[in-house]
Parts: structure tokens; sequence; C-alpha cells
């Protein structure tokens, strides 16, 4: 008997024609798509969507990322990353600490810098357009996605001046686009059980408008696997969907998946990779008015990204030089989290999709270069 979309996608066959004639999904739809058995059915039908817009097409960048400072007055309950006491020491790296750490990846010919720290209040309005100025003077051309909402706001404060001014003010030392992050999932009722000290909902949101009057592009993401209900991941999706419907400023959605090793809910399981790849292929199917989704390997490892290239996800993220969110010294053995251009290049096409090198705003980036000797892929934390 043909295996049909009919037979792959069973029960789920109203939402399967929506998907086949382009029709935007509804909450009840997304709900639908979390609670079913049928990974494979959600799956069959992200990929549908993913590729329709780009073929076999896999995207990836070559970037580092600066995490300036780990000292926050946030104190979010699912964070490792910020200064406490029994977990990691404090730091503040200073404008020559950072160019020093641009100076060790000059050779990598690296397109974005991708920067975020803890809400520091001891950091003066004039250190970030420093730390922006510092990425464009030690790598001219570089692409400066830099500071969440919460940051921007803390930025404005320090300032003593509205968004927009500090925004501009950041435009025009450097800073080329926005990352995601800072309201990790919009839920009312989580953000006051988690992070009840940094931005709600809609202060996240204006935030995203202001930029995007300014024509600063922005990415968005979801951090799924702790509290949150499915129904609250559903209705998150809903809000990113209608936000860019009204600023159509953002470029992609990456969801992340939750770690609770050293946070505050280290009883909560770890994430599997059938909760990565759901959440990447409900993305897929109910972010219609988002170009691209992104695996972030680094959080859902190596082997899970490349599954996730058929669940939906056409991008695999970059090379990711100095991330130290997630993991800390001595994780794994050792902090190398890195894929060079070669790994990336393996990885993607190891599962027969088509590596695409991209700039920041997703320009393709055609280099004259020998490909190295490739190193083994070594697969991060898996599931």
């Amino acid at each position: 008997m043909a295996l049909t979309p009919e037979r792959i996608v069973g029960d789920l066959i109203d939402i399967y024609q929506k998907v086949d004639q382009g029709q935007r999904l509804s909450y009840e739809d997304g709900v639908r798509l979390f609670q079913s058995p049928n990974l494979t059915a959600v799956g069959y039908m992200a990929n549908i969507v993913r590729e329709r817009l780009h073929g076999a097409k896999t995207y990836f960048v070559r970037n580092q990322h600066i995490n300036y400072t780990n000292i926050c007055n946030k104190f979010c309950k699912f964070c490792s990353f910020y200064a406490k006491k029994g977990g990691p020491a404090p730091y503040q790296m200073s404008i020559d600490e950072v160019k020093t750490r641009l100076e060790w990846h000059r050779d990598a010919n690296l397109t974005e810098i991708h920067m975020v720290g803890g809400i520091n209040p001891r950091l003066p309005y004039q250190y970030y357009m420093d730390l922006v100025s510092v990425v464009k003077q030690t790598l001219p051309g570089v692409h400066v996605k830099a500071f969440t909402a919460v940051e921007i706001v803390e930025i404005a404060r320090q300032g003593k001046v509205s968004i927009d001014q500090a925004l501009a003010d950041l435009i025009e030392a450097g800073l080329d686009s926005l990352p995601g992050g800072g309201i990790e999932i919009l839920s009312d009722r989580v953000h006051a059980q988690l992070f009840g000290k940094k931005l709600n909902g809609e202060e996240w949101k204006n935030v995203a408008r202001a930029a995007s009057k300014l024509g600063l592009k922005q990415y968005a993401t979801m951090l799924y696997g702790h509290i949150e209900t499915i129904e609250e991941r559903v209705d998150h999706l809903v809000q990113l969907r209608d936000l860019q419907d009204e600023t159509q400023n953002f470029l992609t959605m990456t969801p992340l998946s939750f770690h609770p090793e050293a946070t505050e809910l280290e009883d909560i399981p770890k994430p599997t990779a059938d909760t990565d790849l759901r959440n990447i292929a409900v993305s897929r199917l109910m972010l219609d008015n988002f170009e691209h989704i992104k695996s972030f390997w680094i959080m859902n490892t190596v082997p899970v990204t490349q599954m996730a290239l058929w669940y939906g996800a056409d991008d695999a993220d970059g090379t990711v030089h100095e991330y130290e969110i997630t993991y800390k010294e001595g994780e794994f053995g050792n902090k190398s989290q890195v894929l060079n251009r070669e790994n990336m290049i393996k990885m993607i096409e190891e599962v027969h999709r088509i590596p695409v090198e991209r700039d920041s705003l997703y320009n393709e980036i055609v280099r004259d270069e020998p490909l190295k000797k490739e190193r083994q892929l070594v697969p991060l934390n898996v599931h």
C-alpha cells in the first residue's frame, strides 16, 4: 500500500489540507500539533513549508558570541549564567578585554558578532556605546547583533533617555540588529513565577516596535521545556505572528530548549529530541510570516539539529565561538563548542541538505576558500 500524505498525517488531515493550501493555522491547530502523538506527521507537514520556502538550502553564519558580563540583578530562576553564591564567579569585561576576544578569532573571517550579557546596574551608558564601537573598529564590516530588549531598557535607564533615543545612539555607534531573548515566553503566569524582575510581554513588544520604527532588524526566540504549558507555547507563537504582521521586522525564530542544570529548576527533566523537534516543527507551521526557523545546535546538539533540518528548520546557526550562556567551563570535558566552516558544511551535507553560508540578513556569501581538513563532529550533550 502506497504511503500517501493521508496515511502519514492520519487524524491531522484537516491541518495538512490547510498546510497544503498555504492557509494560516489557528491557535487550536497549534495545540493539536503539540498534543498529537504522531511526531512524524507534524515534522512531515513542517518540512513541506520549509521546502516550499527554501528547498534543500540550509543556512549558517560565521559568528562569535561575546557575553560581556554575568553580573545581573534580575535573578531569573531558569538561569545558570548569572553570578551568584555557590555559582559562577562574577565578571565584567573591559572594552580592551572585548577587543582581545575579538582578536582571538580574527582569522576566522567572522561576519557576525552576537553580544549579550546580564543586567549590571553599575555599567554606564557610554560603556554600551563603546562595546558596539570596539567591535566595528576591530572587525570593520562585521555585523553587530547585540542587546536583548531587557538590556535595551537598562541602557536607556542608564542614559536617562527614551528607548527610541537609546536605540538611535546604539545604531550610530554601529548596532545592526537585535537578537531574540529577553521575554523567554509571552505568558504573564510564567513571567510572574520565573522572571518577574524582567520586562513583561507588552514591554518587550514595545521595544520591538521601537526597533522596527528605526529599521533595526530583529530575531525572535521561545524558551520551552520549563514550567510553560502547551497552550502557553502556542499563545507565544500566535503573539509573535501577530507582532510580525504589525512590524514585518523579524528575520528568524529560534526555539530554545531549557537546560535545567545549575538553575533553580534542576528537578525539571532535561529536554528530549522529541520535544526539540516538535517545537521547531510547530514553530515552522504556525509562523507563516517568518522566513526562517533556526535550530541552535549548541542547545539542541548536532544530531538533533541534523534531524531538525527535516522538521522545519532551514538554519543551523553558526560557528558560535565563545558561547557561555548554557554550558560552563569544564562541562563535557572542555569548553570547545565551536564548529568551524568545514564542520558546518559536513553537518548539513550528512543529512542531504545544501549548506549555504549567509550574513546576518540572509544574503548568501560565496567564498573562494578551499575546505580545510575536516575534524570529527563531536555531539554535545546528546539527549
